[in-house]
């Protein structure tokens, strides 16, 4: 051993010496009354204490230290006596956490000369470890003439708890290498070391050493590994030593269950909890924590029912943390009236409760209900924290009410949350999804600190407003800043390019997603392609659905929807059938958008086909199928089938009443189309401006001027429908089949109309069909200054001119359409084959099987 000189001993003893008193023999009776031994030995104590050990002893005597110890020590008494009682009160300090009183305790037992055994020692290390003083502990542990795991293992763990991992693996490693055989408090104490620092290796090596000594069957030694394995996500070992421990406790199996929830195998963590009750197990409410949880992302109603009854069972249901736990299950499983009352029993609910009962209302777009809940939360007296406002900012958003939403603004402001990050970009995202943009602005500008998700929330206004055009230049200013735009801000800006037919701006940003990478990702390609396909740049369009590795229902019904609205219904079809290839099945909208692709006769036995999907599938009863269905048919001229279809659906809406009233308008059954009219209003739908342009062409194809004039004059009048070009057209169309252009003309300049091409179309169509050779030529004038590229209107005043044998006008007209450059569209023929329309024009060459045509027909001939 060290001199007292120079070690940590001799410090202890140039501190704390001399130490001997009489005034000391009067603190010391507090706690030597229970024992009649020290009655005889207070003259000895007399010149054994000082008055330094005194004031020490004051000290302890504050802190209650002495209650429990006899006595203390006396030179003369036997050296293990003294040792006793210094033990006695080394306890005592380190329980009440008395480092300078302890270093006396220890200064003492120096100067005396003492020979502490290991019991001593030990002690010695427990006080400084105790009291926070891990230098001085490791100073005594190596000044131990013999160190036994109980040294060792006390200042492991202290090292552990503090956070010195590194340190506490360090030390086992030197423990190992003094030849200390470890208990299980030392290897519990290591692993979790393991676990914080991620030594992986270490643990796998400890491991192996744990099976060697016999260790493992030890279910808190067990239990550890469980857990690490676990929580570094090595879930086969961590069944592999849970399985291995011989006596398995709640402990293991919450650290197997908790394991099983960070991978997400929520299925598994079910069974293992159905293992517990079949092993009648006693479980707690930390167990029914993790299983609430797995039922909830499973949607599990059933079995978080049953959890719900495990946990009124053994008194734990009305436990704030099982009951938010139970709400949030609830809440997934689309049960919010079970949530609410699970809400009820909860005594005096916390704003983590009705935090969650808010969200769970929203969630299930109960959004007035959760504001209703937001005001008696607030009568009770509970401040909402930024969680329960984020919620109810939310709800606002989907009520869409302007005086809501700057009252719950307002309430941001009145809870100090305005320098939230988190709450702002949730205003500003309230805002601009409303329709607000200035006051999202306003928000987003007083905003202190801005990063990617503020200015994602204010790109999300400018998707399909007036302002969508200021969506590229605030993404230019992100760049510019220095803020690195992530997925939804690249799926924020296509939007925005789509809706502006920006094409060029869309290309740029397709170069910057390259450049980071996320070409890849489903959501961003699938907002490039409806990008492109929106620009009529369906060659990109397939391009970008082709590279995509992962194509989902949302991706397929764009690029499908896409070909649709672009007159492409073959491709949509050929896609539709691609998509189901791949094993997806159609939803609504997948189906809505093929269908209206179909709306021409080459498709109609593919619309058919699709009719008898809609049936198959169950989702003939839903509203959009069905009025897709309606248009299609009435598009093919098949009004029975639609007429069909529309009376055949469970519940109708304005939308399929207005597709059923321009099918019959289209298919020249005008009367039908205004008795449909009459039925709609009589059951409670109100018009708007497509249902008008049917009844109008439903007065045209009639002859119906008077009831059209009506019609038309009510938009305003009655219904507060401002008229649109169509309705004019549809008006005129109705005086131009009557041959009335006197009244024609007069329209035109009540409603200043001369310089609209659809206008001036539907004269020279109706100039046609009366021969005003006059009207004809006025129309066609104007046309040729508006859209002179359009083949259409020469090809009419043609017509007109051969109608009335000019053919040196026609040959003019020809001429004219010759040195402009245009040329008239050929008719065409086609005919289906396997679900296919082959296209034929005249002294066309261009099919691929022309040759065994031309032979065909040559056949024919003959």
């Amino acid at each position: 051993m060290r001199s007292p000189a120079t070690s940590f001993q001799g410090r202890l003893l140039r501190k704390f010496s001399p130490i001997s008193t009489r005034q000391s023999i009067d603190t010391l009776r507090c706690f030597s009354q229970h024992s009649s031994f020290f009655n005889d030995t207070q003259e000895k104590l007399e010149s054994c204490f000082d008055g330094h050990f005194q004031n020490i002893l004051n000290k302890l005597s504050k802190h209650n230290v002495y209650k429990t110890v006899p006595s203390i020590a006396d030179v003369s008494l036997d050296s293990n006596v003294r040792l006793t009682l210094f033990s006695g009160v080394l306890r005592s300090c380190a329980s009440k956490g008395c480092l300078n009183e302890g270093k006396a305790v220890h200064g003492q037992v120096t100067k005396n000369g003492m020979d502490p055994d290991l019991d001593f020692w030990d002690l010695l290390v427990s006080l400084y470890v105790k009291c926070g003083s891990l230098q001085c502990a490791r100073q005594v542990l190596d000044e131990m003439p013999e160190r036994d795991v109980v040294s060792w293992t006390v200042l492991i763990k202290r090292l552990v708890d503090e956070g010195y991992s590194r340190g506490g693996v360090r030390l086992y490693g030197e423990m190992r290498k003094n030849g200390i055989r470890p208990n299980g408090g030392t290897l519990v104490s290591v692993l979790k070391a393991c676990l914080v620092c991620l030594e992986l290796e270490f643990g796998l090596q400890l491991h192996a050493e744990v099976i060697k000594m016999g260790f493992f069957s030890n279910f808190l030694v067990g239990s550890a590994f469980v857990e690490i394995y676990s929580k570094w996500g090595l879930m086969e070992l961590a069944s592999m030593a849970f399985f291995c421990i011989s006596k398995k406790s709640v402990v293991s199996w919450n650290a197997l269950i908790d394991g099983y929830a960070l991978m997400g195998d929520w299925e598994e963590i079910l069974n293992l909890f159905c293992e517990i009750r079949e092993l009648e197990l006693k479980h707690g409410k930390f167990t029914l924590l993790t299983v609430l949880k797995s039922c909830a992302h499973l949607g599990n109603l059933r079995g978080g029912k049953a959890v719900h009854a495990q946990a009124i069972k053994i008194g734990s249901e009305l436990d704030k943390f099982l009951s938010c736990c139970l709400l949030n299950m609830y809440s997934k499983c689309e049960f919010p009236e079970y949530a609410l009352k699970v809400f009820q029993r909860i005594r005096s609910p916390k704003i983590v409760a009705w935090s969650a009962m808010i969200h769970c209302l929203h969630q299930q777009g109960q959004s007035q209900e959760a504001a209703e809940m937001f005001c008696l939360m607030r009568h009770s007296g509970v401040s909402p924290n930024e969680f329960t406002l984020a919620s109810l900012i939310s709800a606002a958003t989907s009520l869409g009410c302007w005086k809501y939403s700057e009252s719950i603004h307002a309430c941001a402001y009145k809870y100090g949350f305005q320098s939230d990050n988190f709450i702002s970009n949730a205003l500003v995202t309230m805002y601009m999804k409303t329709g607000y943009v200035n006051s999202g602005c306003k928000v987003f500008n007083a905003m202190s600190i801005r990063d990617t998700a503020s200015l994602n929330a204010l790109l999300s206004g400018f998707h399909d407003n007036r302002a969508c055009h200021l969506g590229p230049k605030i993404f230019r200013e992100m760049l510019v800043i220095g803020l690195e735009p992530d997925i939804f801000t690249f799926i924020s800006i296509l939007k925005s390019c789509s809706y502006i037919l920006d094409v060029g701006f869309g290309k740029q940003v397709h170069a910057h997603i390259i450049k980071d990478d996320l070409s890849s990702n489903g959501h961003v390609g699938t907002a490039l392609l409806d990008m492109y396909a929106k620009c009529r740049c369906l060659e990109d369009a397939d391009v970008i659905l082709n590279e995509l590795t992962e194509r989902d229902l949302l991706t397929w019904t764009a690029i499908i929807s896409n070909y649709a609205q672009s007159n492409l219904g073959q491709k949509a079809v050929k896609c539709f059938i691609q998509m189901q290839q791949e094993g997806l099945e159609p939803n609504e909208f997948t189906f809505s958008s093929c269908l209206s692709g179909c709306s021409s006769l080459v498709l109609l036995d593919c619309g058919r086909q699709l009719h008898s999907l809609t049936i198959k599938s169950g989702l003939l009863c839903n509203t959009y199928v069905a009025t897709a269905l309606v248009d299609m048919y009435g598009q093919c001229r098949c009004i029975e089938d639609a007429e069909a279809v529309f009376k055949g659906m469970a519940s109708q809406n304005a939308s399929s009443w207005n597709t059923i009233i321009c099918g019959y308008s289209l298919n020249g059954q005008g009367n039908e189309a205004l008795k449909a009219f009459r039925i709609m209003l009589d059951e409670g739908f109100l018009p708007d401006e497509i249902t008008f342009i049917g009844v109008l062409s439903a007065c045209s194809h009639v002859g119906l001027i008077e009831e059209g004039e009506t019609y038309f004059n009510s938009l305003s009048r009655y219904y507060g429908i401002t008229p649109t070009i169509e309705h004019y057209a549809c008006m005129v169309n109705i005086l131009s089949r009557a041959g009335k252009f006197i009244e024609i003309e007069s329209f035109i300049e009540k409603w200043k109309l001369t310089n609209n091409p659809l206008i001036w179309e539907t004269i020279l169509w109706a100039s046609k069909v009366h021969g005003n050779v006059g009207i004809g030529e006025r129309a066609a004038k104007k046309l040729f200054e508006l859209e002179h590229h359009v083949d259409y209107n020469y090809v009419l005043l043609s017509d007109i001119y051969a109608a009335k044998g000019k053919w040196d006008d026609v040959v003019k007209v020809r001429a004219l359409m010759s040195n402009q450059g245009i040329h008239k569209e050929p008719g065409c023929s086609w005919l289906e084959i396997d679900g296919e329309a082959q296209k034929f024009f005249a002294q066309d060459l261009s099919h691929p099987k022309i040759r065994e045509i031309r032979v065909l027909l040559e056949g024919l001939s003959r």
